[in-house]
């Protein structure tokens, strides 16, 4: 039976934890001997794309395989053509597909009709593969997932939801500190245990914490928002005084691109707890870990 990956609830505990240990495996023991030679990956993808698109394609490559980018509106869907419709015919054609688009609710109609695994690889409410990846980026460092405390800076945007439900699968400490107006949609923080908190302040987030996470104030979609979520933000910039307040190994995740002056200090990103350019490259190695899962 086909399995898809559209949030992160999507897998258990043990999933998880498998899945970031293969992809440190496969970072650290080099490339694959090409397991999935003969499979094609379709990339269909609505929003523009650096790393989620080249990492996806070269994670491909180096298991063997093939990748196929469609632009949604270069196909049929473009001009109405039913979603049930293109999954089922696409199905026929790949092995695999990882839909980049503003729906949550396409990607699982996608995968509803699909007899193939269909991969979130960004929604407007979440980012499983990215928080994978930023997991394993927190292991990759401290060398364990136990016992950890990640702050959340800025939008209660898709990746913060991706975070709140891997906090609720793994148990982190996960404190979210977004403005009034800005905070997680209330079906995602529904349910979720006493480690994971909504606060407004930044400094009572950083606190203490090993992970100090952002996102860019306006995510793609949001550019009309631009001016009013710059005056709305202020104050939820993660300076070098705010990582001060973590644990003297802090890590500073950046899911990127960022923008330097406004959502992170350019000192920070460029300093010495910044593990953005790791966390970016480690997309490739979990996509590969991803394709094994699902296509294995």
């Amino acid at each position: 039976m086909k399995k898809d990956l559209l949030t992160i609830r999507d897998l258990t505990s043990d999933e998880v934890l498998s899945l970031i240990d293969r992809g440190l495996e496969i970072k650290y023991k080099g490339r694959t001997d090409g397991p999935l030679r003969g499979c094609s990956l379709g990339l269909m993808f609505d929003k523009t794309s650096t790393r989620t698109r080249v990492s996806f394609e070269t994670a491909m490559f180096r298991l063997g395989g093939q990748t196929l980018f469609l632009n949604k509106k270069d196909t049929q869907m473009s001009r109405d053509e039913e979603v049930k419709d293109t999954a089922r015919v696409l199905s026929r054609y790949l092995d695999v597909l990882a839909v980049r688009t503003f729906s949550q609710e396409l990607v699982e109609e996608m995968a509803c009709w699909a007899e193939i695994p269909v991969i979130n690889a960004l929604t407007d409410k979440y980012h499983p593969c990215q928080i994978l990846s930023d997991l394993m980026t927190v292991k990759e460092k401290r060398g364990i997932l136990d016992d950890f405390k990640v702050a959340w800076i800025g939008d209660g945007n898709n990746v913060a939801h991706s975070w709140i439900n891997a906090a609720r699968i793994l148990g982190f400490e996960l404190t979210l500190a977004c403005p009034p107006g800005y905070h997680p949609k209330p079906e995602v923080l529904k349910g979720s245990g006493a480690n994971v908190r909504l606060v407004e302040d930044p400094v009572e987030a950083a606190r203490d914490a090993d992970v100090i996470n952002t996102d860019v104030w306006a995510s793609m979609g949001q550019e009309a928002e631009r001016y009013q979520r710059l005056l709305d933000f202020q104050g939820f910039q993660v300076t070098e005084s705010l990582i001060e307040l973590g644990n003297p190994a802090v890590l500073v995740m950046h899911c990127l691109p960022a923008h330097r002056g406004e959502e992170i200090a350019a000192e920070v990103l460029e300093g010495p707890h910044s593990v953005v350019f790791d966390q970016a490259e480690n997309k490739m190695h979990m996509h590969q870990a991803i394709l094994e899962k699902l296509l294995l």
